[in-house]
């Protein structure tokens, strides 16, 4: 009986928590923008009491130039928020953007990301993960995991079963078979968004491919490409050039208007 009624509560929460990403893609989403939002927030604020922001003007000021083109082509409400961009004292290449409007740029992307436009693919990808409400998305799948784990060993233990091996063979299951590839999934949309938002912005798109190239030179031993949280580099580059061709005009066209970022460290 337990079982049957955690599975008829995961079933509703699934159905009446069904959404489109911007590219088109269905997501389970069972938490709201304002729970987001306050998540980002206070994730944000324990990082400010833990002192990891340092005190770095003009990386800061860089970040936020570069970081305002790219959100005045969000689409609402996000290019209406007022976003904050703090600067993270970790010499590791990394950047985080979070709902409710933060952005943190680590000191160490800076020797990575060498020019405004390659910053602006980084920038550009973690604003499309808040735009494409991937946290929210992530949040809820694991929800949803749980809650599957949960039945699955109240039906084991109903069965003679050991409850803690179902749940843990439910819980890898969850994790390979739901949870990294839709993880993946994320990657891939956000580079394809955030690639199309730095265009429109007035960043030249092909900065992409070297970023990410240089960015895999970084890492060392990796995973095997179907248990990574990213795409493969290679494929990503691959993807990545495809898509900066098609976006040339695009560049170019908001070049020879009103939008020509002269971002500088």
């Amino acid at each position: 009986m337990r079982a049957a009624l955690a599975a008829t509560a995961l079933a509703a929460a699934v159905l009446a928590g069904c959404a489109t990403s911007p590219t088109g893609r269905s997501q389970l989403m069972i938490v709201s923008d304002a729970q987001m939002s306050q998540m980002g927030i206070t994730a944000f604020n324990d990082m400010r009491k833990q002192g990891k922001f340092v005190d770095a003007p003009r990386q800061r000021a860089y970040a936020t130039c570069v970081a305002n083109a790219l959100i005045a082509q969000l689409p609402p409400p996000w290019n209406a928020n007022q976003w904050e961009v703090q600067i993270v004292g970790d010499d590791t290449a990394n950047a985080f953007a979070l709902p409710g409007g933060r952005i943190g740029v680590n000191q160490g992307m800076f020797k990575v990301a060498t020019n405004q436009d390659q910053l602006a693919v980084v920038l550009g990808h973690e604003l499309a993960h808040v735009v494409a409400r991937h946290g929210a998305e992530r949040v809820s799948d694991n929800y949803a995991a749980q809650a599957a784990v949960a039945a699955g060993t109240i039906y084991a233990g109903t069965r003679g079963t050991n409850a803690g091996y179902a749940a843990a063979a439910l819980g890898l299951g969850a994790e390979v078979g739901i949870l990294l590839p839709f993880s993946r999934t994320q990657e891939s949309e956000a580079d394809v968004l955030g690639q199309r938002y730095m265009a429109q912005a007035g960043f030249d798109p092909r900065a992409a491919v070297t970023l990410w190239q240089k960015m895999g030179a970084q890492g060392g031993s990796k995973p095997p490409a179907f248990l990574s949280t990213h795409p493969s580099s290679g494929k990503r580059a691959q993807v990545l050039d495809q898509q900066a061709q098609q976006l040339l005009p695009v560049w170019q066209k908001a070049r020879a208007g009103n939008h020509a970022p002269n971002c500088r460290l």
